[in-house]
């Protein structure tokens, strides 16, 4: 499938949107193709499932469950009770993000959505403080009360003393026929 953006582009427009690793000079987010990542790992077990004396350091792939995708990875702090695993690392990429449907049906990384998802996590870390914008309108004073007064009157309209009882569930359903007269 022909990508309509290359990686390259995207990974510069998120290292140039929100910044780099100073110490490391790695950007803290980036985009790449699943099957191209490896991790060298601490196991007591071979690829092949034997088990081992002594844990041994072998070279994995990163996403064996997200073959042929792209993922959206953050640089991260890895906890002290993983840094024996991940060999002492002390920032790991972890994933935040693969581009697919909830099909699991490929979907090729645009920076729009990459941009989405970025702002989408640090708003939630940062609880909105400089995370995605507000949803804000642009409307005259007259406007903002015309459209208060009827989302006033679709919440609140029909409040009554029977329909308060009915919501609260203290009022009686009373039944009148013919046939009880």
């Amino acid at each position: 499938m022909e990508l309509a953006e290359s990686i390259e582009s995207i990974n510069q427009l998120l290292r140039d949107h929100y910044g780099i690793d100073t110490e490391s000079n790695q950007s803290m987010w980036r985009v790449v193709w699943a099957n191209d990542q490896y991790e060298k790992v601490w196991r007591d077990t071979t690829p092949e499932g034997l088990h081992t004396l002594y844990p041994q350091i072998y070279e994995v792939p990163k996403y064996m469950t997200s073959r042929d995708r792209y993922i959206l990875e953050r640089l991260v702090l890895v906890p002290n009770q993983n840094s024996r695993e991940l060999l002492g690392l002390k920032k790991s990429y972890e994933p935040i993000w693969t581009f697919q449907t909830h099909d699991k049906i490929y979907l090729p990384p645009k920076w729009e959505a990459a941009k989405f998802l970025v702002d989408l996590v640090l708003a939630a870390i940062h609880g909105n403080r400089g995370g995605m914008a507000k949803y804000k309108e642009d409307l005259s004073i007259e406007a903002q009360e015309e459209r208060i007064k009827k989302l006033q009157e679709e919440l609140f309209g029909n409040e009554t003393s029977v329909g308060d009882s009915l919501s609260y569930g203290s009022a009686v359903a009373g039944f009148h026929s013919k046939e009880t007269e």
